[in-house]
Parts: C-alpha cells; sequence; structure tokens
C-alpha cells in the first residue's frame, strides 16, 4: 500500500520520522556490560544470580527463575505445571503468536475464545464456558500492561482444577487488586525483550507463589541438569545429574547485567510512561472519534503501549490507512495485534474462521498502537499529538 501524502497541503507534521520504540540505555549499561566482558565469564553466573535476587525483592520476595526470553518461560512454565500432549489450554486472541505457539509446541490444543470488550483482556464468561473435560489450563494475557480479571479467572480455574499461566510479557511493574501481577497465577511470565519497560535486550522471567514451580522451571531452562556450568566451576566439579529432558533457555550475565541497572532507573522510566500517557489522554479524551485505553480502578497498568482505537462510525478511513497517513505526517505507528485465530497457521490447524471471535476482530481492526517510550521527548509527544489531531480533523465523518 503507497503511503498516503500527509493532509492539508502536503506539510507533515513532522519531516524526521518518530521512531516507534527505542530504549533508554546510557552510560550506566555500558559500564555494566564492560564489568561483565573484563569478568571473564559471561555466560550464566554470579550476575544472572544477582539478576534473579533483585528482581525477587521487586516482587515482595516471591521466587524468580530468569530465562532467555518470555516465550521459553511461557513454554517451561506450562510443562512444568503438567501440561501435556492432548490437553487444551484457553487463551485469548490478542497477542503475539508465541503466547499459542507454545501451547502447541508441547502437542496441547489452543482454544481461542473472545475478549472484554473494554480492557482487551480475556473474558471470563467465554472461558467459563469453553472449559471442557479437555481443558487443562488458562493462559491470559495482561495485554499492553493492563492485567486481566484475574480473581473471576482464578475462581474458574478453582471450581474447574485448571492450572493457570499468566502471560505478563507487557505487564512488568503492574499490579491488581492492591497485589503484583505475578501473585496471582501458577505461573506468571515477564519479557525482558528489547522493546519492553525493562529490557535485558532479550530475556524473561518467571515467578510463581510456589518455589517448587520455579525450581522446575529453573531446571528444565538448564537442560534438565541439577546444576549449572557457574556453579560446577565454582565448587571446582564436573559431575552433573539429568533429573529431566530440558531445554536450554538461560539468561546470560551479559543480559542480567543489563537488567540490574534497568531495574535501579525502573521506577523513573515508569513515572515518564505516565507522563506521556497523561498527555495523550488529554488531548484525545475530546475526540469522540477516538476510543481511549482503559487503567481500570482496581488495575495498576503498566502502560508498556498505548492502544487507541478508532471509532469506525465517526471515521471515512481504515485503520490500517489511517496507519499510512500517520507515517505520512512523521509518526511511526503499529498494531498490537493481528489476531492469532486468525493467521493461516491455526486457521488451517484449528479450523477458526474471521467471525469466530467477533469482540476480538472488531478490536483488532480498530487499534493504533502509538509510540510510548521513556525517551521520547515534550516535542516527540507532542508531534504524535498534533499529527493524530490532524488526521481525526481531516478525515471525520
Amino acid at each position: 500500500m503507497p503511503i498516503l501524502p500527509a493532509v492539508e497541503g502536503g506539510k507533515p507534521v513532522r519531516r524526521k520520522r518518530l521512531a516507534f520504540y527505542r530504549p533508554v540505555l546510557g552510560a550506566p549499561e555500558e559500564q555494566a556490560l564492560v564489568r561483565v566482558l573484563r569478568s571473564g565469564w559471561i555466560t550464566t553466573g554470579p550476575v544472572a544470580a544477582h539478576f534473579e535476587a533483585a528482581l525477587a525483592r521487586h516482587m515482595r520476595r516471591q521466587p524468580v527463575a530468569a530465562v532467555s526470553s518470555a516465550t521459553a518461560g511461557l513454554l517451561l512454565s506450562l510443562e512444568a505445571l503438567g501440561i501435556k500432549r492432548g490437553d487444551e489450554v484457553i487463551t485469548t486472541p490478542l497477542t503475539f503468536v508465541a503466547t499459542a505457539n507454545v501451547i502447541t509446541h508441547l502437542g496441547a490444543r489452543a482454544r481461542f475464545v473472545d475478549v472484554d470488550p473494554v480492557t482487551m483482556t480475556l473474558d471470563p464468561a467465554a472461558v467459563a464456558d469453553a472449559v471442557n473435560r479437555k481443558t487443562a489450563a488458562i493462559l491470559p494475557v495482561h495485554l499492553a500492561g493492563h492485567a486481566a480479571d484475574m480473581r473471576a479467572l482464578m475462581q474458574i480455574a478453582k471450581r474447574k482444577r485448571l492450572k493457570v499461566v499468566a502471560d505478563a510479557a507487557h505487564a512488568f511493574g503492574s499490579s491488581y487488586r492492591g497485589r503484583p501481577i505475578g501473585a496471582w497465577a501458577d505461573a506468571t511470565v515477564f519479557s525482558f525483550h528489547a522493546v519492553k519497560n525493562l529490557t535485558t535486550a532479550e530475556g524473561g522471567a518467571v515467578t510463581s507463589p510456589r518455589s517448587s514451580v520455579v525450581d522446575r522451571v529453573r531446571l528444565l531452562a538448564n537442560h534438565g541438569l541439577d546444576s549449572d556450568t557457574w556453579r560446577r566451576v565454582r565448587e571446582h566439579r564436573w559431575r552433573y545429574v539429568m533429573q529431566a529432558a530440558g531445554y536450554k533457555a538461560n539468561l546470560t550475565d551479559l543480559a542480567a547485567a543489563l537488567g540490574l541497572v534497568q531495574l535501579q532507573r525502573f521506577a523513573s522510566l515508569q513515572a515518564r510512561r505516565r507522563l506521556i500517557v497523561a498527555a495523550y489522554h488529554k488531548a484525545f479524551s475530546r475526540m469522540p472519534e477516538l476510543i481511549l485505553p482503559t487503567e481500570s480502578a482496581h488495575v495498576r497498568h503498566a502502560w508498556h503501549v498505548y492502544l487507541l482505537r478508532l471509532s469506525h462510525d465517526r471515521l471515512r478511513i481504515s485503520r490500517d490507512r489511517f496507519l499510512q497517513a500517520l507515517l505520512a505526517e512523521g509518526i511511526t505507528g503499529n498494531v498490537h495485534y493481528v489476531p492469532v485465530h486468525l493467521q493461516p497457521y491455526y486457521r488451517k490447524t484449528l479450523g477458526y474462521r474471521p467471525g469466530s471471535l467477533p469482540v476480538a476482530e472488531a478490536a483488532a481492526e480498530s487499534v493504533v498502537t502509538l509510540p510510548l517510550y521513556p525517551a521520547m521527548t515534550d516535542g516527540d509527544v507532542q508531534a504524535v499529538v498534533s499529527a493524530v489531531t490532524k488526521l481525526v480533523a481531516y478525515y471525520r465523518r
């Protein structure tokens, strides 16, 4: 699709395009990496252990296992909780494909159900209706950093004797009903990918109220061995015992060094995100053509991404064309997400078709993800506001 020309005479709001995301990395991160490089030990070792301990303190001393990615964390958590071939796992279609893929990799079947029209997270009523004799687990996603309705989902899980693994890739730092988001599910998985609120370049973590779950995840992440290389070197021993057919999903000391610095500045990074969100809210709340993201009264939103939705009955432009017009104005947008159940693989293997999950599909066709990251200047934020305002004024019915 060709990029639309800028409206109103062809002069864009911004000539140099604003990136959709740019991480906040500086001298402290550089120095931390140099220390690890000079230490002579760059893979999983003492720094990764310190990072796990720091994460545990951040999560009110709940046990934590650092892993190579949130995708790996989801896979390991499901396996640690006994999900196996032939099981069904209920999940949301509004997520990245990795959420469903890990279910498939275990030989289980993803059962997609519809979402709440306001939060776009799993609809507990739809989950309850979908439970059958093959259902073994629920996998909610805390979309954009807003918690799913965990109290209702955990009640369903308790009543039906199901496991719950929460995909909190967007939600590090969020809370639900006064408790950290990781305190609710049998296992909660965070992402520290390059674009996340806290980054280790690539990486993730698993937490659980039960230390046995975290211990199992840590074992599976290390090939199923009872000790890692650093521990054997430190203890001057070479023997190891394989207790499970595990995977390679460990977090390196290089990655953990970034994470430790990012964790120290996390509060200030989050504060900046909330200021940007407040500016967006103030500007866009006056426009009935737009549907703003919500922050429920019982939720502390992590604001990983800002999901603005277009009211199609008030605008004479599609979402895709709106993104193109936004790009012409110098602002890079994105979409979270293309519904997973409509991806060719899942349509072919599971038989989903357009119209199967109407609320999720309607939301996906209207959402525009705006830039939201602490490195944005006030001028960057104003450019986004100006571009969206300009397009709404030009394309309103």
